[in-house]
Protein backbone atom coordinates (compact mmCIF):
# COMPACT_ATOMS: atom_id res chain seq x y z
CA UNK A 1 0.00 0.00 0.00
CA UNK A 2 1.23 3.28 -1.03
CA UNK A 3 1.28 6.04 1.71
CA UNK A 4 0.37 9.43 0.51
CA UNK A 5 3.03 12.33 1.15
CA UNK A 6 2.64 14.37 3.69
CA UNK A 7 2.41 17.42 1.86
CA UNK A 8 0.94 16.99 -1.76
CA UNK A 9 1.12 19.68 -4.18
CA UNK A 10 -2.28 21.75 -3.85
CA UNK A 11 -3.52 22.56 -7.13
CA UNK A 12 -5.66 25.10 -8.18
CA UNK A 13 -8.08 24.49 -11.93
CA UNK A 14 -9.12 27.37 -13.89
CA UNK A 15 -11.31 27.31 -16.79
CA UNK A 16 -14.63 28.69 -18.04
CA UNK A 17 -15.36 24.94 -19.09
CA UNK A 18 -16.58 22.75 -16.45
CA UNK A 19 -16.05 20.05 -18.47
CA UNK A 20 -12.63 20.63 -18.90
CA UNK A 21 -12.45 21.60 -14.75
CA UNK A 22 -14.48 18.04 -14.14
CA UNK A 23 -12.34 15.73 -16.35
CA UNK A 24 -8.78 17.98 -14.74
CA UNK A 25 -10.49 17.07 -11.25
CA UNK A 26 -10.42 13.14 -11.90
CA UNK A 27 -6.73 13.26 -13.21
CA UNK A 28 -5.77 15.27 -10.14
CA UNK A 29 -7.16 11.98 -8.35
CA UNK A 30 -4.75 9.38 -9.94
CA UNK A 31 -1.65 10.75 -8.47
CA UNK A 32 -0.68 10.59 -4.75
CA UNK A 33 1.27 13.69 -4.44
CA UNK A 34 -1.43 16.00 -6.52
CA UNK A 35 -4.22 17.23 -4.33
CA UNK A 36 -7.20 19.69 -5.91
CA UNK A 37 -7.47 23.06 -3.93
CA UNK A 38 -10.39 24.75 -5.59
CA UNK A 39 -11.92 25.60 -9.34
CA UNK A 40 -12.88 28.71 -10.38
CA UNK A 41 -14.94 29.41 -13.53
CA UNK A 42 -13.22 32.60 -14.45
CA UNK A 43 -10.00 34.68 -14.16
CA UNK A 44 -11.61 37.48 -11.65
CA UNK A 45 -12.60 34.27 -9.62
CA UNK A 46 -9.54 32.70 -9.79
CA UNK A 47 -7.88 36.00 -8.32
CA UNK A 48 -10.46 35.49 -5.14
CA UNK A 49 -10.31 32.28 -4.89
CA UNK A 50 -6.42 32.04 -4.78
CA UNK A 51 -6.43 34.30 -1.89
CA UNK A 52 -8.63 31.79 -0.28
CA UNK A 53 -6.84 28.22 -0.69
CA UNK A 54 -3.64 29.58 -1.56
CA UNK A 55 -2.62 26.99 -4.09
CA UNK A 56 0.77 26.08 -4.91
CA UNK A 57 0.22 25.39 -8.63
CA UNK A 58 -2.07 26.96 -10.54
CA UNK A 59 -3.70 25.16 -14.27
CA UNK A 60 -4.78 28.52 -15.99
CA UNK A 61 -6.93 28.71 -19.46
CA UNK A 62 -5.76 31.68 -21.30
CA UNK A 63 -9.37 32.36 -22.96
CA UNK A 64 -11.88 33.87 -21.05
CA UNK A 65 -14.72 36.20 -20.83
CA UNK A 66 -14.44 39.17 -18.41
CA UNK A 67 -10.44 38.58 -16.85
CA UNK A 68 -8.50 36.48 -19.35
CA UNK A 69 -5.90 33.82 -18.00
CA UNK A 70 -2.49 36.33 -19.11
CA UNK A 71 -4.73 38.96 -16.65
CA UNK A 72 -5.61 36.64 -14.06
CA UNK A 73 -2.16 35.19 -14.06
CA UNK A 74 -0.30 39.11 -13.33
CA UNK A 75 -2.38 39.61 -10.57
CA UNK A 76 -1.71 36.39 -8.80
CA UNK A 77 1.76 36.27 -9.14
CA UNK A 78 2.02 39.76 -8.51
CA UNK A 79 -0.12 39.38 -4.90
CA UNK A 80 1.18 35.78 -4.82
CA UNK A 81 4.46 35.21 -6.05
CA UNK A 82 4.57 31.68 -4.55
CA UNK A 83 2.22 30.61 -6.63
CA UNK A 84 3.23 28.81 -9.79
CA UNK A 85 1.03 29.44 -12.81
CA UNK A 86 0.99 26.91 -15.86
CA UNK A 87 -0.85 28.33 -18.97
CA UNK A 88 -3.28 25.27 -20.06
CA UNK A 89 -5.22 26.37 -23.35
CA UNK A 90 -6.43 25.05 -26.84
CA UNK A 91 -4.88 28.28 -28.44
CA UNK A 92 -0.68 27.85 -29.46
CA UNK A 93 -0.44 31.31 -31.05
CA UNK A 94 3.01 33.56 -30.07
CA UNK A 95 1.53 36.18 -28.90
CA UNK A 96 -1.02 34.41 -26.37
CA UNK A 97 2.23 32.24 -25.16
CA UNK A 98 4.42 35.55 -24.94
CA UNK A 99 1.91 37.28 -23.32
CA UNK A 100 1.37 34.55 -20.60
CA UNK A 101 4.71 34.06 -19.92
CA UNK A 102 5.44 37.60 -19.17
CA UNK A 103 2.75 37.49 -16.83
CA UNK A 104 4.48 34.81 -15.22
CA UNK A 105 3.53 31.89 -16.28
CA UNK A 106 6.30 29.23 -15.14
CA UNK A 107 4.54 26.90 -18.04
CA UNK A 108 2.64 26.86 -21.03
CA UNK A 109 0.80 23.51 -22.24
CA UNK A 110 -1.95 22.57 -24.95
CA UNK A 111 -5.18 20.53 -23.94
CA UNK A 112 -4.24 18.01 -25.87
CA UNK A 113 -1.38 17.45 -23.73
CA UNK A 114 -0.62 14.11 -21.92
CA UNK A 115 -1.52 12.93 -18.37
CA UNK A 116 1.92 12.36 -17.64
CA UNK A 117 3.08 15.57 -19.10
CA UNK A 118 0.82 17.42 -17.65
CA UNK A 119 1.54 15.79 -14.08
CA UNK A 120 5.56 16.35 -14.80
CA UNK A 121 4.81 19.77 -15.62
CA UNK A 122 2.84 20.62 -12.40
CA UNK A 123 6.24 18.55 -10.64
CA UNK A 124 8.10 20.70 -12.05
CA UNK A 125 6.81 24.02 -11.75
CA UNK A 126 6.09 23.23 -7.96
CA UNK A 127 9.52 22.65 -8.04
CA UNK A 128 10.17 26.19 -10.19
CA UNK A 129 11.42 24.58 -13.00
CA UNK A 130 10.11 25.89 -16.60
CA UNK A 131 7.56 23.91 -19.68
CA UNK A 132 7.02 24.50 -22.62
CA UNK A 133 4.76 22.42 -25.17
CA UNK A 134 6.95 21.36 -28.12
CA UNK A 135 4.23 23.50 -30.04
CA UNK A 136 4.47 26.79 -27.69
CA UNK A 137 8.07 26.23 -28.29
CA UNK A 138 7.96 26.24 -32.38
CA UNK A 139 5.42 28.97 -32.04
CA UNK A 140 7.58 31.35 -30.01
CA UNK A 141 10.70 30.72 -32.23
CA UNK A 142 8.35 31.84 -35.32
CA UNK A 143 7.01 34.66 -33.48
CA UNK A 144 10.70 36.16 -32.38
CA UNK A 145 11.71 35.67 -36.54
CA UNK A 146 8.68 37.50 -37.74
CA UNK A 147 10.19 40.67 -39.42
CA UNK A 148 8.90 44.22 -37.66
CA UNK A 149 5.35 45.17 -38.72
CA UNK A 150 5.83 47.91 -41.44
CA UNK A 151 5.97 51.45 -40.55
CA UNK A 152 7.94 51.75 -37.39
CA UNK A 153 11.05 53.21 -39.10
CA UNK A 154 9.10 56.74 -40.39
CA UNK A 155 10.18 59.79 -39.13
CA UNK A 156 7.95 61.89 -37.45
CA UNK A 157 7.38 64.13 -40.68
CA UNK A 158 7.30 61.16 -42.66
CA UNK A 159 4.24 59.73 -40.94
CA UNK A 160 2.87 63.55 -41.36
CA UNK A 161 2.60 63.11 -45.44
CA UNK A 162 2.12 59.59 -44.98
CA UNK A 163 -1.36 61.08 -43.14
CA UNK A 164 -2.01 63.82 -45.75
CA UNK A 165 -1.22 61.14 -48.18
CA UNK A 166 -4.41 58.78 -46.84
CA UNK A 167 -6.47 62.12 -47.46
CA UNK A 168 -5.88 62.06 -50.94
CA UNK A 169 -3.69 65.36 -51.09
CA UNK A 170 -1.08 65.51 -54.02
CA UNK A 171 2.93 66.73 -53.20
CA UNK A 172 2.20 70.64 -53.87
CA UNK A 173 -0.36 70.32 -51.53
CA UNK A 174 0.79 68.19 -48.67
CA UNK A 175 4.15 71.05 -48.99
CA UNK A 176 1.12 74.04 -49.07
CA UNK A 177 -0.24 72.36 -45.94
CA UNK A 178 3.11 71.89 -44.36
CA UNK A 179 4.73 75.20 -45.59
CA UNK A 180 7.77 73.11 -47.26
CA UNK A 181 8.72 72.93 -51.19
CA UNK A 182 7.06 70.30 -53.14
CA UNK A 183 10.80 69.03 -53.90
CA UNK A 184 11.28 68.62 -50.32
CA UNK A 185 7.96 66.37 -50.03
CA UNK A 186 8.93 63.99 -53.38
CA UNK A 187 11.81 63.42 -50.80
CA UNK A 188 9.79 62.41 -48.17
CA UNK A 189 7.60 60.29 -50.34
CA UNK A 190 10.01 58.10 -52.18
CA UNK A 191 11.33 57.63 -48.49
CA UNK A 192 7.87 56.62 -47.61
CA UNK A 193 7.46 54.11 -50.38
CA UNK A 194 11.08 52.97 -49.89
CA UNK A 195 10.79 52.44 -46.02
CA UNK A 196 7.16 50.84 -46.37
CA UNK A 197 8.73 48.56 -49.32
CA UNK A 198 6.26 49.41 -52.20
CA UNK A 199 6.60 51.29 -55.62
CA UNK A 200 3.43 53.65 -55.58
CA UNK A 201 1.24 56.13 -53.80
CA UNK A 202 -1.61 53.77 -53.66
CA UNK A 203 0.31 51.05 -52.10
CA UNK A 204 1.53 53.28 -49.40
CA UNK A 205 -1.92 54.53 -48.55
CA UNK A 206 -3.49 50.77 -48.94
CA UNK A 207 -0.13 48.80 -46.47
CA UNK A 208 -0.83 51.87 -44.35
CA UNK A 209 -4.64 51.54 -43.36
CA UNK A 210 -4.79 47.57 -43.64
CA UNK A 211 -1.45 47.71 -40.83
CA UNK A 212 -2.88 51.10 -38.69
CA UNK A 213 0.71 52.93 -39.32
CA UNK A 214 -1.20 55.59 -38.80
CA UNK A 215 -3.49 56.34 -35.71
Amino acid sequence: MTIPPSNPIRVMLVDDHTMVRRGLATFLKVYDDLQLAGEAESGEAAVKLCDEVLPDVILMDMVMPIMDGATATRTIRQKFPQVQVIALTSFKEGELIKNALEAGAIGYLLKDVSADDLVRAIRSAHAGRATLSPEAAQSLVETANLPPPPGLDLTERERNVLTLMIEGLNNVQIAGRLTVSPSTIKSHVSNILSKLGVTSRTEAVTLALRNHIIS
